[in-house]
């Protein structure tokens, strides 16, 4: 008796480990394809500087040093995976109910757009910055929200593709901002370079101390964490996930699909929008044509790699940051084009969609009887 007793007893805490084990190898699938995906890239990018009669080795050390190897490398880098981070997330958090959102560089570009306008009155008013900023913030957020929400609208109730809406939409956004940029809301006084008036060096965002890099690093790494949190601890991320493996089981279980979709697309939207408040309150001072710099679209690439988990995204858009950021050092030893790395981030993506045939392939990362 006594020994069937004890069996009993351990027999669940030497099954722990096991589980344990299982579970980092099964998780492990996730990290291992795009790291492959990463590498068969990096092989077939250099076949293609061979071609052009440049060494990928040089190419390949330049990128490092140019994004990572010295500290204002890394100021370069972190500066540009701040508006990745959040549009990063305003692919992945769609994602997460399988709709694919292309159109954050259109909330991004409405939301700067929106928050530099905004500030105008305030300026003019000789308003403070705590005030100026609060209302900066919220008319980005709830732009990108409105504007990505209505793809999730759309896609519900007119049955209206939400990749084509969203790509569209960014286009009609673009000349939006555009449209006033360069008409009733040009600033006379920049006649160069068609822009808004400028929110004034009283109201623009310092930097975290003893970083060199605006805050908008910072917030977007609290914002992936709360929605890491909201998407994957909450009733609302569970159902997300239902939705997101079977619709028909989801409104068979009374969830409300519709709902969930529009939510699920103005969050994205708002963490667009937040990108755009953040390159107009802490990079340019107002609003022009450099919003549109392709955050949104590499955003894209960040939320593929990182498989739609937020938290991923956070070191994937650092990755990337890192990427863009070396290619002006690249130009300039090498001379190749600046948008030579762009050429490299498409490949990767190609790959990186090629990739996504090998998952659930291999025995090595399914548990043992499955």
């Amino acid at each position: 008796m006594a020994d069937t007793v004890n069996q009993g007893v351990v027999a669940p805490a030497a099954s722990a480990p096991a589980e344990f084990l299982d579970r980092i190898r099964r998780s492990s699938e996730y990290v291992v394809i795009p790291l492959f995906a990463l590498i068969a890239a990096g092989l077939i990018f250099s076949l293609f500087l061979f071609a052009l009669g440049h060494s990928p080795v040089t190419f390949f050390s330049l990128l490092w040093r140019g994004g990572f190897g010295t500290g204002f490398s890394w100021q370069n880098t972190l500066v540009r995976a701040a508006p990745l981070i959040f549009t990063g997330l305003c692919v992945a958090i769609p994602a997460r109910l399988g709709l694919t959102i292309v159109g954050g560089e259109g909330a991004l570009v409405l939301g700067g757009f929106t928050a530099a306008v905004a500030a105008i009155p305030f300026v003019h008013a000789g308003a403070p910055n705590y005030v100026v900023l609060p209302a900066m913030l919220l008319c980005a957020t709830l732009t990108g929200a409105a504007w990505i929400g209505l793809v999730g609208a759309l896609r519900h109730y007119r049955g209206i593709n939400e990749t084509i809406a969203s790509l569209l939409m960014s286009y009609i956004a673009i000349a939006i901002m555009n449209f006033f940029v360069e008409g009733a809301l040009r600033d006379p006084g920049n006649p160069n370079k068609p822009s808004t008036l400028p929110i004034g060096d009283a109201n623009m965002i310092g930097n975290i101390p003893g970083v060199g890099v605006h805050w908008g690093l910072a917030a977007g790494v609290l914002v992936a964490l709360a929605l890491w949190i909201l998407m994957n601890r909450t009733t609302f991320g569970f159902a997300a996930r239902v939705t997101g493996g079977n619709v028909r089981a989801a409104r068979a279980q009374g969830l409300s699909v519709g709902r969930l979709m529009v939510i699920s697309c103005a969050i994205a939207g708002a963490c667009a929008g937040l990108a755009g408040f953040f390159e107009v309150a802490a990079v340019q001072g107002r609003a022009n044509a450099s919003l549109a710099a392709g955050y949104g679209f590499t955003g894209i690439l960040v939320a593929f790699l990182a498989r739609q988990n937020a938290l991923a995204i956070i070191p994937v858009s650092i990755l990337l940051g890192g990427i863009a950021a070396a290619g002006g050092l690249i130009q300039r030893r090498m001379g190749m084009l600046d948008a030579t790395v762009l050429v490299l981030q498409g490949l990767m993506f190609v790959v990186l969609l090629v990739s996504e045939t090998l998952y659930g392939r291999f025995a090595f990362f399914r548990p043992k009887g499955n």
